[in-house]
């Protein structure tokens, strides 16, 4: 396909039924395709959007070009479920298709407003010369699941930011409406994160820009994410370009998280103690999308997948996914993420593992191997070794090296995982762990996605893999005696 300009934003009317049929085909027969990781039917799928409880399910949104695994004329897709793990495809429901989102329905978010579900985003409009204007915009859905926008935008790009001005997070906090968006200062071209308050959600007031650190947090944020966790707030958010004496990140852009002391938005104050952390310590983290939900607790998705980089997957004419649901947790005045607790709901196969290598290699799986597994391992403090996921004869696999002694760390090796991508960002991502202590893992594989929790979620590793299909054994090696305990589980489809 030859992406021009005209084709990318072309409106969703002028393209063939029976090309995108085709595509829809195409995607739903590759190797790759999740089984239990939200996917796109065709196309590019990327940001989470939308991430709420309304009318008795949970609602995600994602962003959309259906047309090719590139980005094109944004739309919304929207699915539901009952258990945060199941999730039922709706369909396009958020198009492109008036004057202030003409060129693309970007990022947002919602809120429950008495029995109608209040979708934020940013419409994308481009001008005649090309020239980007953004513009904060306002829906309903109502409880049969019909969308109906605002005729008016709500906010326009304020004189002091650029045209890179989007991703608004809308809350309530003591009476008042606040909107979040992620923004390039005009003047200085730095990140910022923009703050507006409003008491009836249609007239909103700029309160200028949030202070919650003094660093540079280089030239645009994106996503911005205020929630309560363990009564603290929590702000996770993308910066672009920021200075890895910062943050050590080797991927394009990080996804961080700030944890606070206290926050008034209402001064535009995040008061913090705390460092800005890494939210996900893989390869291709992004985008993520959190809220607290009505039973007080904050829950997460995340875009599997980075702007700006080729993934094996495009040349069938599809791209991304998200990760698993996973709940939020402050221990230690750390970040921890877990896997919501119904997805042991989907466990089949199980079989138990354990016992003590003293061989240089051996197979820890010989039965029922798939390339759809839950696997949880543990190792004793003061031992080290390679665990070897999706490996074969001839296929070295993903690689999780370990050491629980001295000097302890868990690092991930891609490098001879499949098909190579992205190698100009590395292939390993490291994590110092405590020394002298057990190594717990719990490991979610699903075809092309990779979700590492190490010790309780106190670090994830979240990354792509395009693996062989009969890479399919896993294999632990050592050189010196390692004991190991754990369980393994096939996972059922869960994903409509």
């Amino acid at each position: 396909m030859d992406w021009t300009r005209k084709k990318l934003y072309s409106q969703y009317d002028k393209w063939s039924a029976d090309y995108l049929l085709a595509l829809q085909a195409q995607a739903a027969q590759s190797d790759f395709r999740p089984t239990y990781h939200i996917a796109p039917t065709s196309g590019l799928l990327n940001d989470p959007n939308g991430f709420s409880f309304f009318n008795n399910q949970w609602h995600l949104f994602y962003q959309s070009f259906p047309f090719g695994p590139v980005h094109g004329l944004k739309s919304w897709v929207h699915l539901v479920s009952d258990d945060l793990v199941t999730w039922h495809n709706l369909g396009t429901i958020l198009n492109a298709d008036t004057a202030y989102d003409s060129h693309g329905a970007y990022s947002g978010s919602a809120m429950v407003i008495e029995d109608r579900l209040f979708l934020m985003y940013t419409g994308n409009v481009r001008d005649k010369d090309w020239v980007r204007h953004p513009f904060q915009n306002g829906a309903y859905l109502d409880t049969d699941n019909h969308l109906t926008k605002l005729s008016l935008p709500l906010i326009k790009q304020p004189a002091h930011v650029t045209d890179h001005f989007r991703d608004p997070q809308v809350l309530k906090k003591d009476d008042t409406y606040y909107a979040l968006l992620g923004a390039q200062d005009a003047n200085t071209k730095q990140g910022k994160i923009s703050i507006f308050k409003s008491n009836n959600l249609t007239t909103w007031e700029d309160l200028g820009y949030l202070n919650f650190t003094q660093q540079d947090m280089g030239y645009m944020i994106e996503c911005p994410n205020l929630v309560t966790v363990n009564e603290k707030p929590v702000l996770i958010f993308c910066p672009q370009g920021l200075d890895k004496n910062i943050i050590n990140s080797d991927n394009i852009y990080p996804n961080t998280y700030l944890i606070g002391d206290n926050c008034q938005l209402k001064n535009g104050e995040f008061h913090s103690t705390h460092n800005i952390e890494l939210l996900d310590h893989g390869f291709d983290i992004y985008a993520s999308q959190a809220f607290n939900a009505p039973d007080g607790n904050a829950y997460l998705v995340s875009w599997l997948g980075l702007p700006e980089i080729a993934y094996p997957t495009d040349s069938e004419n599809w791209a991304h996914c998200m990760s698993v649901v996973k709940k939020l947790t402050i221990r230690n005045d750390k970040l921890y993420q877990e896997p919501v607790a119904a997805f042991k709901n989907y466990r089949k196969c199980h079989a138990e593992l354990h016992g003590m290598l003293n061989e240089h290699q051996q197979i820890v799986i010989t039965e029922n191997a798939t390339l759809s597994y839950e696997l949880e391992i543990s190792f004793l403090q003061n031992q080290q070794g390679t665990l070897s996921l999706l490996s074969s004869s001839n296929s070295k696999g993903l690689r999780l090296n370990f050491s629980t002694s001295n000097n302890a760390y868990f690092e991930i090796d891609r490098k001879d995982c499949g098909i190579p991508f992205a190698t100009a960002y590395g292939t390993k991502r490291r994590v110092a762990l405590e020394d002298n202590a057990p190594l717990k893992l719990h490991i979610l594989i699903d075809h092309s996605t990779c979700e590492v929790f190490v010790n309780g979620g106190e670090f994830v590793f979240s990354q792509r893999i395009f693996p062989n299909d009969d890479d399919l054994q896993i294999l632990l090696a050592s050189e010196s005696e390692v004991i190991y305990n754990g369980d393994w589980w096939k996972i059922s489809n869960m994903t409509h």
